[in-house]
């Protein structure tokens, strides 16, 4: 089956046209910095992967993706011609509350309740819906499909997803923890349980997804039993844009001393925040690591935060977890960053998790997975590329089938 994989974020689009029968990509498609007059967007196909870049300045999400759809009926290159040669479309949401418990057809029942869950992922969630009304308005009669980056997440327990608030918010509310990235952190387990060659049955891994966004998951035997987000994203680590857990009072007195509403609030957390609220500079490390480099004090306090919140949720994880067999690292800081690899372990090493600096080194093994720590390290180390795109290709091959 030929699917078209949508990977909408708050300011990017990953896609990938793949055939599920291979396994194999036809397409790959990556757009940056989106909403910023920087914005680009490449696009490769198959064979040779060559990129072409194409100028994606003041386009929305949305419309990034109609000029990739543009691109693919007029190149050469490209494997299809006509749009109705994509047999079904899988797209990734990064929340699916308590309405979505699995990858789902999207209907009009699922389309309304999609629209309830953007509140759960005010930055994600948006972009992602109106790719899907594009989508169902270019391509009326292709199969969409939503895989839920919160459904690996439902495994959790009751005792790791519930808020101490009075019980009538989630009986009222549904509040709760849901988590996210949850594609991303099955995947990693699955690759992580080949590399050590060993049933993912009987691991107990702590899977590290760093990005611009970030968690942290402890998945014990190939079940979720605990994740750093939360109600929404904006739990857990600190953040490209977004500041992690912080004292709620904060959000008040803020409030109360600025006049802010709460949409200001909003704002202020999840885009002002994070690595780019400490560090002046932005939210991308690999600026802020030049930065530190040529001796920016802020850049530097930003990145052992960083650094330093990590290394305190891998601890709460090994404590909770009945053992840890091995650390994770995956998505563009995880599997691309050798230094700040390093400086995590650095803090990491007394638990027994024990990094060889030769094979941390990067250096000619960008998106090889592989085992970076020493060989009598009690706790593996393993970076492992992500391939998000795989997984939402086959899920979506999957109940496209099904429901042929």
């Amino acid at each position: 089956m030929l699917v078209l994989v949508v990977n909408a974020g708050s300011s990017s689009l990953k896609s990938q046209l793949i055939e599920t029968h291979g396994k194999e990509a036809r397409m790959k498609c990556l757009a940056e910095k989106v909403g910023t007059p920087e914005a680009t967007m490449t696009v490769a196909f198959a064979p040779d992967f060559h990129k072409a870049t194409y100028d994606v300045a003041g386009l929305s999400v949305a419309r990034c993706l109609e000029k990739l759809l543009d691109i693919m009926v007029s190149d050469p290159a490209s494997p299809i011609s006509r749009l109705d040669q994509i047999e079904a479309i899988g797209n990734r949401i990064v929340a699916g509350g308590e309405f979505f418990t699995r990858t789902t057809l999207i209907d009009d029942a699922a389309r309304r309740n999609l629209t309830r869950c953007e509140e759960l992922a005010p930055l994600h969630n948006p972009p992602a819906d109106e790719c899907i009304d594009m989508l169902r308005t270019l391509l009326p009669n292709t199969p969409q499909v939503a895989v839920f980056d919160t459904a690996f997440h439902q495994t959790m327990p009751a005792k790791a997803y519930m808020y101490p608030l009075p019980m009538r918010y989630y009986d009222e509310y549904s509040i709760r923890r849901y988590g996210a990235h949850g594609t991303s952190h099955r995947y990693a387990a699955q690759q992580a349980a080949a590399l050590l060659e060993r049933p993912l049955s009987d691991l107990g891994l702590i899977t590290c997804h760093l990005g611009n966004g970030g968690s942290i998951t402890a998945v014990n035997h190939g079940k979720s039993i605990d994740t750093t987000m939360g109600f929404t994203p904006l739990e857990g680590l600190m953040m490209g844009t977004r500041s992690g857990s912080i004292d709620p009072a904060i959000i008040t007195y803020i409030m109360r001393r600025e006049g802010k509403t709460f949409d200001e609030m909003d704002k202020i957390l999840n885009n002002e925040s994070g690595v780019l609220g400490i560090s002046g500079i932005g939210s991308d490390m690999r600026d802020v690591l030049t930065a530190a480099e040529n001796g920016d004090d802020r850049a530097e306090l930003a990145i052992d935060m960083y650094v330093y919140r990590i290394q305190k949720a891998i601890g709460s994880y090994y404590a909770a977890m009945t053992r840890t067999d091995a650390v994770v690292m995956t998505a563009g800081i995880g599997e691309n960053s050798a230094h700040l690899r390093e400086r995590i372990f650095a803090g990491l090493a007394h638990m027994g998790m024990i990094l060889d600096k030769e094979r941390n080194d990067v250096t000619g093994q960008i998106g090889v997975n592989r085992i970076i720590s020493i060989d009598d390290s009690p706790i593996k180390i393993c970076v492992v590329t992500t391939n998000e795109e795989m997984r939402i290709a086959c899920e979506t091959n999957d109940l496209v089938s099904q429901i042929g």
